[in-house]
């Protein structure tokens, strides 16, 4: 392994490593295939004052116009195999730099039932888990047997390993997004149910066809902007305006998307985005958009939705 800065790539532009194809560049890459090499370039990192920011599939992230000025570090683990099996359940270890749509192919292939919800998901399994990804009613967390990271806080890395409840799920977090920077997730442990393979495809390919013909896939987008507002949020007298709309995501939510396009905002762009009217909880780049244009629409669709409702929004992306 090398010790100095000549293992990285210089000057890599981010906007190329972004779905949202916004972005300035990095002063340095590194995408590691191993807990040994992401060690090794954390400790160059280090020795050289670099901060650093772990990309996973940038699949809702908002990279600003500058860029980052430091080390933007990709682990890209591979590994995807059954590492235990019975008649009842059958475990699958899974490196985080997989694809979800790779990971689901696997599952299909090996008549594996329990994340048939995430057909159509964008990014990578670390990323996932990171936000508790979820749709549909189902939640990354409900299938996750054990998570394995890389705390990079302290000076000697070390290897944590956590099984479901230490991890902290809740709705688009877990204790690595509370950790924000801290920890790297190397690896996970999955369970699920055999099933049958045909059936476990067509509801995949029902969520992946759901996606296509409701979300604006004709444009770069990093998906839904603002996480759904939970009912309990709401004061109790008004709970009843919003009764025919609740919908599972898992507990009782307001659609975010109802917000926006109730208070008049489809279609509205600022520069080079566009609030979608397909799916206004998507803000696109619809014309070589920049990160400046997406935060001044993030800011527009806050305050008119505070001004219209009174409900305060969330972001669900993540800000470099």
């Amino acid at each position: 392994m090398q010790d100095s800065l000549s293992m990285f790539q210089s000057e890599v532009n981010l906007k190329h490593l972004s779905n949202y194809k916004i972005g300035g560049g990095a002063d340095y890459f590194f995408s590691a295939k191993d807990i040994q090499r992401l060690i090794g370039a954390v400790a160059v990192a280090e020795k050289n004052n670099l901060p650093i920011f772990i990309l996973g599939g940038g699949t809702n992230l908002l990279i600003n116009d500058g860029g980052f000025k430091g080390l933007v570090l990709k682990p890209d683990i591979k590994k995807l195999e059954i590492e235990k099996s019975d008649k009842e359940q059958v475990l699958v270890r899974v490196g985080s730099g997989i694809l979800v749509t790779e990971f689901l192919n696997f599952l299909i292939s090996n008549s594996l039932s329990g994340m048939e919800w995430a057909g159509g998901l964008p990014g990578t399994v670390g990323g996932a888990i990171r936000g508790n990804a979820g749709a549909f009613t189902g939640e990354t967390k409900d299938a996750v047997a054990e998570v394995v990271s890389l705390d990079i806080s302290k000076k000697q890395p070390k290897i944590i390993r956590r099984d479901n409840k230490e991890c902290k799920f809740g709705y688009r977090n877990s204790i690595f997004k509370i950790n924000d920077g801290r920890e790297i997730i190397t690896e996970a442990v999955f369970y699920f149910q055999r099933g049958d393979k045909q059936a476990i495809k067509k509801l995949v390919e029902e969520k992946i066809n759901y996606r296509r013909s409701r979300h604006p896939m004709e444009y770069p987008n990093i998906g839904s902007i603002f996480k759904n507002v939970d009912l309990r949020l709401i004061p109790k007298n008004k709970q009843k305006n919003f009764a025919n709309i609740v919908k599972k995501d898992p507990f009782p939510v307001i659609p975010t998307a109802y917000l926006i396009s109730e208070a008049g905002l489809r279609g509205v762009s600022y520069g080079g985005a566009m609030i979608s009217p397909k799916h206004p909880n998507f803000i696109v780049n619809a014309l070589d958009a920049n990160a400046k244009d997406v935060k001044t629409l993030i800011n527009l669709v806050k305050a008119s939705v505070k001004r219209k409702f009174g409900v305060s929004l969330e972001e669900e992306i993540i800000y470099v």
